[in-house]
């Protein structure tokens, strides 16, 4: 597994990226198949002292994501929480792959599916994608009242989503192909 911390705005003392490496190293035990781990510490300038710090965690494993982020008091609580998180994501994950793989006798196979946890998928939107610029797509999003907008960026002629984040500001997740 590869490690990576990062810190932003934020001097990172050697017990803080110590205590980092130490907890986010016993998700290893949940999910030993994992390929790299981001940790990315940082503290924000708010007045709210209790959602200052922020902890934030990307895994992959085998081509699949698992991101969490947490704010705290101070570092290191942010830190176990966001832990925390992603325990709870592992198993979530860890459950629905063994639910895949598990065959189902046939006499109970009906109720089986009752209690499968998988998504569902209820409605299929299609609709027409023109080339626009991400502040377009944004403007765009904010006047069909949506939280995404899926579009076709003109400057890197690739799709992308617009979404709006927590600090008022908007992302663009464009795919990258491996």
């Amino acid at each position: 597994m590869e490690l990576l911390i990062k810190s932003r705005n934020l001097d990172l003392a050697e017990e803080a990226e110590s205590y980092a490496r130490s907890k986010v190293g016993k998700l290893e035990r949940h999910l030993p198949n994992m390929e790299e781990v981001r940790v990315e510490l940082s503290r924000e300038k708010i007045k709210q002292a209790d959602k200052r710090f922020v902890a934030q965690v990307t895994v992959s494993s085998h081509g699949t994501l698992l991101r969490a982020q947490e704010k705290a008091a101070n570092i290191n609580a942010a830190i176990d929480e966001v832990v925390d998180v992603l325990n709870t994501q592992i198993e979530r994950f860890k459950g629905k792959l063994y639910r895949s793989h598990r065959k189902a006798p046939s006499a109970i196979k009906g109720q089986a599916e009752e209690h499968d946890e998988t998504p569902k998928i209820s409605k299929i939107k299609r609709f027409p994608i023109t080339s626009m610029s991400p502040e377009e797509a944004a403007d765009q999003m904010e006047l069909l009242g949506h939280d995404f907008f899926l579009f076709l960026n003109d400057r890197s002629d690739r799709f992308g989503v617009v979404y709006r984040r927590d600090d008022e500001t908007y992302g663009v997740i464009e795919p990258e192909m491996d």
